[in-house]
């Protein structure tokens, strides 16, 4: 299945090198690119897409506005981040407005056409260098207490979205607290039900803004 790609970034040089890197992979499509927010809206309405390379600072209307209109188009696309930012406030703003990963513009190709494939999947990834700041939880080994998450956790609900918050994948987080794979996921499952939240990534959002607090 050929993933459909469009490219944002107001630097035409680096958003030219985003459309070669694309245009390169045999499992993409490049439906199109543009250099500004309302831009991207508008080809986004109009064009069938299922990823968005988005800048955070274009001209006219920030990455993160832009993000968020995307969002409320019918069957919106995956937004990946690619951007030179990476101070927390930012990436928090970017990941709230519906962004499903973030990247720095520094990463290797290979990686960002990863990051895409993954998005484009439903998943959610975050470059070497800004996944700590975004998830990364205090990791002084206090006990975690019932309000730090929510109430209505169990104990053992509220160990697994700890790890999750630190940004460990289903399959480290069974290795940590030893349990099957198939567990992990019903807790995840029962997790964002109880906290009525959409994904993990919101949920480690949830997390990181409690124990923030």
């Amino acid at each position: 299945m050929t993933t459909r790609v469009v490219v944002v970034d107001d630097h035409p040089l680096f958003r030219d090198g985003l459309v070669s890197l694309v245009s390169s992979m045999p499992d993409m499509e490049l439906v199109g690119s543009a250099a500004d927010g309302p831009e991207v809206v508008d080809l986004v309405a109009r064009v069938a897409t299922d990823v968005v390379l988005m800048d955070l600072n274009l001209p006219t209307m920030s990455g993160v506005e832009a993000t968020a209109r995307i969002g409320k188009l019918a069957d919106p696309p995956a937004i990946l981040v690619v951007t030179m930012v990476d101070d927390d406030d930012t990436v928090v703003a970017a990941l709230r407005s519906g962004a499903r990963g973030y990247v720095l513009k520094g990463a290797p190709g290979e990686e960002i056409a990863a990051a895409i494939r993954t998005v484009a999947a439903g998943g959610a990834v975050f470059g070497a260098g800004v996944a700590t700041q975004v998830l990364a939880m205090s990791t002084t080994g206090s006990p975690i207490a019932p309000t730090d998450f929510g109430d209505d956790l169990t104990s053992r609900e509220r160990d697994v979205l700890a790890l999750l918050a630190d940004g460990a994948s289903n399959a480290q987080i069974a290795r940590t607290l030893d349990l099957s794979l198939k567990t992990v996921q019903n807790y995840v499952s029962r997790i964002l039900d109880k906290l009525q939240l959409s994904d993990r990534t919101q949920a480690a959002l949830h997390a990181r803004d409690r124990r923030l607090r």
